[in-house]
């Protein structure tokens, strides 16, 4: 009898999610694919069905025979999807709600770093708005204030003057980011070059990934406020294989082998946000899941299969997965969104000429995209993530931004300076 495949759900409606769906369709191994909620551009791709629940979820992969979850957000790690679905003797590709606290609180990153040794930043935590403004007063500018729980991308500020941290501060603890606030880290500011690094982890061991630059903030010249990311490119142009070594070594291993000893061994893909300071890597702060978009412009450049290596994180068993293999071209990634982005945007606005942009790059994934017949329409703030891939990143980048001239809808907005000067 001939193997019919894994049927696959993957739980997210955003580019991250389009970039899986696009890559685990790819596998020779991979059945029927699902997405919940989905896009009109995962549509294409993957049978869109609606998010109702973690309970609906537990019974919709009981009836469609669901060989693995691959859950999209920090939000739904956080809220114990994984753990639901463990308990259901259902796969998935992710960590428990205790592990991804690894991003769901800073300070619990941070403390676990001084206990281990990991390199970051000189921080304290402070639950008391006049215990933060008294310790700010002492420290050298400029300084990081961060909330402590998520808030979506947005909850760091770097205050470069007295006034800033007083207010950056206040605004914490008078709930511009909400519960998130409640606990506010401070920390030194690291002068050096960012580098995102990946690592699949199966609880036991862990394996490099692969390597982005993102571009968080709204405006060129990484000015304004941030946002949830505007465009990547990858490898990072920092990457290399002594760097990388470095990193796994220091930063990754120590930390998988921390979690174990706490009882909370980390499972999925762990996501290190670092500053790279002379030559050697500091640990920012951790996220447990892709990153969006940095899996966009990452996946394009993926040659091998996807699927068995998340499998294998699953089941503690990384070690006999394939290696990925990997193009040496990179990719870079621009994200149009709606004007007005990250704050609110108008609803709608139909987005014409989108099939000689897709024909112009290596890929389009969809964010936050509708379709009434043959025409699309914008329903987000981030819409599109346009991806091209080169010999070189100067290449990369003109194709990119040649093709976005292609793009006929008044409402888009999209920084002009990704992969500048790399």
């Amino acid at each position: 009898m001939a193997n019919k495949g894994h049927n696959i759900l993957v739980l997210g409606g955003g580019g991250r999610e389009h970039a899986l769906c696009w890559k685990l369709r790819q596998s020779p191994l991979c059945g029927a694919l699902y997405c919940a909620p989905g896009n009109a551009g995962i549509a294409q791709v993957a049978q869109c069905v609606p998010w109702q629940g973690q309970a609906a979820m537990i019974d919709f992969c009981r009836a469609h025979e669901i060989a693995l979850v691959v859950p999209g957000s920090e939000t739904l790690l956080l809220d114990g999807v994984v753990d639901a679905l463990t308990e259901a003797n259902i796969p998935a590709f992710g960590p428990s709600r205790a592990a991804a606290r690894l991003e769901g609180s800073k300070a619990f990153t941070k403390e676990l770093c001084a206990a281990e040794k990991i390199p970051t930043a000189r921080f304290r935590r402070f639950a008391a708005r006049a215990q933060a403004q008294a310790w700010a007063r002492t420290q050298a500018l400029p300084l990081v204030v961060k909330a402590d729980g998520l808030a979506a991308g947005k909850g760091v500020i770097i205050a470069a003057t007295p006034q800033d941290v007083r207010e950056a501060i206040d605004a914490m603890f008078d709930g511009r980011f909400g519960a998130a606030g409640k606990t506010v880290v401070l920390e030194e500011y690291l002068r050096g070059t960012e580098m995102s690094f990946f690592a699949l982890c199966d609880g036991k061991r862990a394996r490099p990934f692969a390597s982005a630059q993102d571009y968080k903030r709204i405006g060129d010249g990484d000015t304004g406020p941030n946002t949830g990311g505007m465009g990547a490119v990858s490898p990072s142009p920092l990457a290399s294989a002594a760097l990388n070594a470095r990193i796994m070594r220091r930063i990754i291993q120590p930390t998988m082998a921390a979690m174990r000893k706490r009882g909370t061994p980390f499972q999925g893909l762990l996501y290190a946000g670092l500053m790279i300071c002379d030559g050697e890597p500091h640990l920012i702060e951790y996220n447990v899941r892709f990153g969006d978009p940095e899996c966009q412009a990452m996946v394009a450049r993926l040659t091998s299969d996807l699927l068995p290596a998340l499998l294998a994180c699953t089941s503690a068993s990384l070690h006999r997965a394939p290696t990925l293999r990997w193009s040496a071209q990179p990719s870079l990634l621009v994200v149009v969104a709606s004007r007005g982005y990250p704050n609110a945007v108008a609803p709608g606005g139909e987005i014409r000429n989108l099939g000689a942009l897709e024909k112009r790059l290596t890929v389009l994934f969809h964010a936050a995209t509708k379709r009434r017949g043959e025409r699309w329409h914008a329903a987000g703030g981030r819409v599109l993530n346009c991806v091209a891939q080169e010999k070189t990143l100067r290449a990369a980048r003109q194709s990119a931004y040649t093709a976005l001239k292609e793009l006929d809808w008044p409402q888009a907005y999209y920084r002009k300076d990704i992969g500048d000067g790399l």
